[in-house]
């Protein structure tokens, strides 16, 4: 692998991972497009790094509020313990990881072999656009993170679990969650960002140990890893301001439509 092709994964995976497009879809399909060897599951994980970072830092001052929030509520006795908002979303946040971490722990294998075909794509990519615009439509815009309960977390995390599946999009399954139990889109977008980090780390800890392997196969440099992960970290952060931005005036229906068109890219330019 190039330089250049290592700019250009770590740009598209920046830009995908945090809009609700499937960075998975774009990973499996710039390969098909450009005519050159998929560099693997392996990889794409690698380049979720950078976009690990970007949200760590981004985030910075959130995370170090909920564990100052968290070590507080530890030391405070009593009912007070529980008035910690900090420490309250801190458990939502571990308790939202669980499922992605349980099922994907679980249905791995079956997901880097059987489903990165494209006509899951075609199916998962309209899916997953059409039901977020829909239900971001006529959902309730009333509750923000404060409002959050844990049967609540758990649900994100359930569907957060729908990613696993190639096109359906972790960002877009997550909002999809919380826009369905009356989160606003500001608090849907924190949270789903959130919740990415510790799923993100662990699918990094599980596939550290093919990265050697799969780099010397597909011939690619540290160079070009490093690079990868850098132009991953530069565009994730942009799309986490940008969307952020974007769900305080407008809705998901561009990005629906986005979905619908390259699925019919998809049925017209590569095999089915």
């Amino acid at each position: 692998m190039s330089s250049l092709e290592a700019l250009l994964y770590g740009l598209v995976q920046g830009l995908t991972e945090y809009l609700p497009v499937s960075s998975s879809a774009h990973l499996i399909l710039l390969p098909r497009f450009l005519g050159t060897e998929d560099p693997g599951l392996a990889f794409d994980v690698f380049l979720h790094f950078g976009t690990l970072m970007a949200t760590l830092i981004y985030f910075k001052n959130d995370w170090l509020e909920l564990l100052r929030s968290w070590r507080a509520r530890e030391q405070i006795p009593g009912p007070q313990a529980t008035q910690s908002l900090g420490a309250v979303t801190l458990f939502k946040v571990i308790v939202a990881t669980i499922p992605a971490l349980v099922l994907g722990a679980t249905f791995h294998k079956l997901i880097e072999s059987s489903l990165r075909g494209n006509s899951v794509l075609v199916v998962t990519l309209p899916l997953g656009g059409i039901a977020l615009w829909a239900i971001d439509r006529w959902a309730p815009q009333r509750r923000d993170l404060s409002a959050l309960t844990t049967r609540d977390a758990l649900w994100v995390g359930t569907l957060q679990c729908l990613a696993l599946i190639p096109g359906m999009s972790r960002s877009g399954s997550t909002l999809i969650a919380s826009r369905w139990i009356g989160l606003n889109r500001p608090a849907s977008a924190r949270f789903s960002f959130l919740i990415s980090a510790p799923v993100t780390a662990a699918a990094l800890v599980f596939e550290a140990r093919k990265l050697l392997h799969v780099s010397e196969q597909a011939g690619m440099s540290v160079l070009a890893l490093v690079l990868g992960a850098g132009s991953a970290f530069v565009f994730g952060w942009l799309a986490i301001s940008g969307l952020l931005n974007w769900v305080k005036r407008h809705g998901y229906l561009g990005f629906a439509i986005y979905r619908v068109i390259l699925a019919a890219v998809i049925l017209l330019a590569l095999p089915v």
